[in-house]
């Protein structure tokens, strides 16, 4: 769990680092998500950043539910983002969504029981030039099979990191 003082700290450095009044917000989120085990931004952790920039709680949802890098509820240790898009699906991509899902053992939107995986569908990656594309966490995986896919979730199910 994150200490109120260290999201306090967030925010302080957030505003030394003289951002645009628009993308403070987002910045202090993504820090805040970064260091909070679960990849989500606890109820806690929005009044924190509500009360240390004089805006109303609502405003940090609006933020937290529009964008899909954020996500208020647990997810697992390592996020899969699975691009749906069309150049992606051409290229196979309902064969690295299926597999995904008999490897995991999970549906879009769900944790695997051990909290290591978290299975997520994304819009453009912006990497249809490699597609089928998925994005685990802040990592990009292109020119994707079924045996690479194995492989991706295999090293990190056997603790190797990203």
């Amino acid at each position: 769990m994150l200490a109120k003082e260290e999201i306090k700290k967030i925010v302080q450095e957030a505003k030394n680092e003289r951002l645009e009044e628009q993308d403070i917000l987002i910045y202090i989120l993504h820090k805040i998500q970064e260091k909070i085990e679960n990849n989500y931004i606890p109820e806690y952790a929005a009044e924190v950043v509500s009360e240390e920039l004089k805006i109303p709680t609502s405003k940090i949802y609006e933020v937290l539910t529009f964008y899909s890098m954020f996500s208020i509820k647990k997810r697992g240790k390592y996020v899969i983002r699975v691009c749906t898009s069309l150049p992606c699906h051409v290229a196979n991509g309902r064969e690295i969504i299926n597999t995904l899902k008999e490897e995991l053992k999970i549906d879009f939107n769900q944790t695997t029981s051990d909290g290591l995986f978290t299975l997520e569908e994304s819009g453009c990656l912006g990497l249809c030039g490699v597609s089928p594309v998925i994005m685990i966490n802040n990592e990009y995986y292109g020119d994707l099979t079924p045996q690479k896919v194995r492989e991706i979730i295999n090293n990190l199910k056997g603790g190797e990191t990203l």
